[in-house]
């Protein structure tokens, strides 16, 4: 088997082409790319030039010009078993071959503690892939020792070398998810995984280096890298090289980097490394990667990756060639350790770290230590780095450089929770303010990168097609619906969304004579109030105008006395129920959901609340590392009665990741909605619509829901669902409409049509179809009411989330505001419960003698537009 495939060398011409191209800093395409991974000789050295040029360039952008970095480090090999099966794999090992399935955290710590006295900063924790999923040994250690897997394992010992070592984890464990990110960023300042290859063949066909490895699939490994970025968890990864590839799939893998990089700004690293063929393994006998080749292949990565990428060669994988990975355009060294081995190439030593030093001086470059998060991210903070372990970076960092400091010496410190706990902060009137005063801002400080890469974001945006729109369609549809609305076809329920005139009176006379079948002719609200606790998130969702930097004129937290006393102000106005959300704030330790609902209870044990999305189940679960189930049995524990089923938007990834950098995947969001049914918590639903969605995508998020409710009743025997809310999209402050890429919201005609419709689809799963009146304003809102829509939601009092982005609709309802509303329609108005029950006699006398809003929220100024 050879290294790499051998693929038709380039003509000369070509070669002169491609090299006239990185000279003159134009942009490669792949098939550039791959021409110049064949360069050699005067070729290699022509290219070298051109990347070195490149990689000067950005350090000396990046304020560290003629300097080399490598990070002094232990490997701590957790784990060798591992459920794939890699064909050049020495590291993965049988459970026979090991004294135990892990390491104790006695030897963890005795490597650590070595490590630290040695001048080590960083501890690289390598292992295999969820073991426990193959080995049973894996999984009865796991069990014997309590962890619910491999990965709650690796947590507790990066806290456990964090408090007793101070030196700083870096995570290698493999494949990972959005909701593993969640877990593990606490406790590491960066992770890593290698890309490896992008050729799905390796992974596909027998044979192949990666055949039977499920973790080795290149989809699966770019969705990791995804994910990272998501997460903003500063990531290394890189290919290796001479594993079977050709020079066209080595290009593709580099592209696919620089992709993620460009859309989400996370990859902090790229490691180029050479296949080495190892004894005792499928690959023994194919030859190593030629070191001109490993050359060729950093310089291309350098040309195709640009000036801010840091890239890096294993300098115990190139021989005495350090110059000429220099030359190709390398800035980092890795990580190198002067105690441990290197466990994934047992048989090649690590250099010395001085005849690194005498080595890079030759090339004519500096060496200097760095910690294992690069200083762009140390420097950058959040969202980059977590405060939980802020202050252990920071005790080894040169605050100007964001490099090592070499004289510092790791000692343990505490990981914990961040100090402050609920203390007021920032513009806590905004509630208040932004009806009289307003935003200070249209958008954020950080909008040019919190939300990724608006340009390579542009690509992903869903293409609508237009509609082909047809009468007899339309009207087909209309009498498939008359018999089966629920069962409509995707075709169908298509056909109806584009209905206009007569078609669409039609639609909604159906929707509104189910409605009238269903639930009568009432029109119910709520008395409530919302309380949002905190504003400052870094999740980096694109529709949200209400997300702020700590350091934005208009963040603000509330501390825990304000959010009681805010439920004491509701309760004295009438309202039955709290309806409570908040950013994603970086200090908020898992467990301050648990407060919140706690001091709403303490304060009005008798109100219904309501709280916490999904987003903030999985944040506060990862926090605390339970699962979702026993966190949510911990939030209603401490008083939580029903979950909002807010971040949603649309429940498809394709567009919830051009939505959003880093809010929960559809997946999670299904976990979390149907643990709390069957947990018996009920959930409200909600679709957040016209933005860079289309209609078929709305069919799509409907029919899951109706399939998540049926899912309910067939499990648990009741309805999870209380209400379907429908949310049309407030595009005026928004960052994806400010940056052009999503279209102004739904027409009244497209609201219209999906309000009926969702009446028409989840007939005889979900009773009430709510609309927003904040969004939709009164007229839109009568319109609906006439076309199969019930309720009209709350009260509010404090509407802040839809005020920041646009909306005028003010942030608070009065009772006599929907009486006014209702009043043309000829139906009767009626409060209700968070459960679509009547309120005591003495809430509604309350709610009448305040109109349903509090006095503290009311003003007379005129609203801001």
């Amino acid at each position: 088997m050879a290294s790499t495939v051998s693929t038709p060398p380039p003509t000369a011409s070509a070669m002169r082409r491609a090299l006239a191209r990185a000279r003159d800093g134009k942009t490669l395409d792949v098939a550039e790319a791959a021409v110049l991974l064949h360069a050699r000789d005067e070729d290699l050295e022509t290219l070298s030039e051109h990347a070195s040029r490149v990689r000067d360039a950005g350090l000396a952008a990046a304020g560290r010009a003629g300097v080399i970095t490598y990070s002094r480090k232990v490997f701590i090999p957790l784990t060798r078993l591992c459920r794939d099966r890699c064909g050049y794999c020495t590291f993965a090992t049988v459970p026979g071959k090991v004294d135990s399935p892990f390491l104790s955290p006695d030897e963890v710590l005795d490597i650590a503690r070595q490590g630290a006295a040695m001048g080590c900063k960083e501890a690289l924790f390598t292992l295999g892939d969820r073991p426990e999923d193959r080995w049973k040994a894996a999984r009865d250690w796991l069990d014997a020792h309590g962890y619910d897997d491999t990965l709650s394992y690796v947590r507790a010992m990066a806290i456990l070398v964090l408090e007793e070592t101070g030196l700083l984890p870096h995570l290698n464990p493999g494949v990972l998810t959005w909701q593993d990110f969640q877990r593990l960023k606490p406790v590491a300042p960066s992770m890593g995984m290698m890309l490896e290859t992008t050729a799905t063949r390796l992974f596909s066909e027998r044979g192949g280096p990666h055949f039977g490895s499920p973790d080795k699939d290149p989809a699966v490994r770019l969705r990791v890298l995804e994910d990272a970025g998501r997460t903003s968890v500063p990531f290394t990864t890189g290919i290796l090289i001479g594993i079977g590839e050709n020079f066209a799939e080595r290009a593709d893998a580099l592209f696919a980097i620089r992709k993620v990089a460009r859309a989400y700004g996370g990859i902090q690293e790229v490691i180029v490394q050479n296949f080495r063929a190892k004894p005792d393994t499928k690959m023994r006998a194919t030859p190593d990667a030629d070191l001109a080749e490993l050359a060729a292949t950093i310089a291309v990565a350098r040309l195709v990756l640009g000036p801010k990428a840091r890239i890096q060669a294993p300098p115990n994988l190139i021989g005495d060639q350090y110059g000429l990975m220099v030359r190709a355009g390398i800035d980092d060294w890795g990580g190198v350790s002067p105690l441990t081995p290197d466990h994934v190439n047992p048989e090649r030593a690590w250099p010395q770290i001085d005849e690194l030093a005498r080595q890079t001086a030759a090339a004519g470059f500096q060496l200097r230590e760095r910690l294992t998060i690069y200083p762009e991210y140390l420097l950058a903070g959040e969202p980059w780095l977590d405060p939980r372990v802020a202050g252990h970076v920071a005790a080894l960092a040169d605050p100007e450089t964001g490099l090592a400091r070499e004289d510092a010496r790791p000692q343990g410190r505490p990981w914990q929770e961040p100090d402050g706990g609920w203390q007021e902060q920032g513009r806590t009137g905004l509630h208040v303010e932004v009806d009289t005063v307003g935003r200070t801002d249209d958008r954020r400080g950080d909008f040019d990168s919190v939300y990724g890469d608006w340009n390579e974001l542009s690509a992903a945006v869903p293409k609508a097609q237009a509609p082909r729109r047809m009468d007899s369609d339309i009207a087909e549809a209309l009498r498939r619906a008359e018999r089966d609305p629920a069962g409509l076809s995707d075709e169908d329920a298509l056909a109806l969304l584009h209905a206009d005139g007569a078609e669409l009176e039609a639609l909604a006379e159906l929707a509104d004579g189910l409605r009238r079948d269903i639930v009568g002719d009432d029109v119910t609200f709520i008395v409530t109030r919302n309380i949002n606790f905190t504003n400052v998130c870094y999740t980096g969702c694109r529709f949200c105008a209400f997300a702020q930097r700590r350091t934005d004129a208009d963040a603000y937290t509330l501390s825990l006395a304000q959010v009681g006393d805010r439920v004491d102000e509701a309760w004295a106005a009438g309202a039955t129920e709290i309806c409570m959300q908040g950013g994603i704030h970086p200090d908020l330790p898992g467990t301050a959901y648990f407060d919140l609902a706690a001091e709403v209870k303490r304060r009005r044990p008798d109100i219904h609340l309501h709280s916490f999305s999904p987003m903030e189940v999985v944040n506060g679960a990862s926090r605390t590392n339970l699962s979702i189930s026993d966190w949510l049995t911990r939030a209603r524990e401490s008083g939580v009665d029903s979950l909002p089923g807010t971040a949603a938007e649309i429940l498809d990834d394709d567009v919830r990741w051009v939505l959003t950098k880093g809010k929960l995947p559809t997946s999670s969001w299904i976990e979390v909605i149907s643990t709390a049914h069957e947990l018996g918590i009920p959930t409200t639903s909600t679709m957040m619509y016209g933005h860079v969605d289309t209609p078929a995508h709305w069919v799509g998020h409907l029919k899951l829901i109706a399939g998540l409710q049926r899912r309910a009743l067939e499990t648990t025997g009741r309805r999870g669902f209380t209400e379907f809310v429908l949310l049309p999209f407030i595009h005026q402050n928004a960052p994806i409409y400010l940056a052009g890429l999503a279209r102004p919201g739904p027409t009244v005609r497209e609201n219209r049509a999906v309000h009926a419709l969702s009446r028409l689809l989840l007939h005889g799963l979900i009773d009430n179809i709510q609309c927003s009146w904040v969004k939709l304003g009164d007229e839109t809102c009568q319109a609906v009411l006439r076309g199969g829509v019930n309720d009209l939601g709350g009260t509010l009092m404090e509407e802040t989330i839809s005020r920041m982005a646009g909306a005028s609709n003010g942030s608070y309802k009065t009772i006599s505001g929907f009486e006014e509303l209702v009043a043309p329609l000829g139906r009767p108005l009626v409060q209700r419960t968070t459960t679509y029950g009547r309120p005591p006699a003495e809430r509604v006398a309350a709610a009448r003698a305040n109109d349903g809003v509090t006095p503290a929220v009311r003003h007379s100024l005129p609203l801001a537009t």
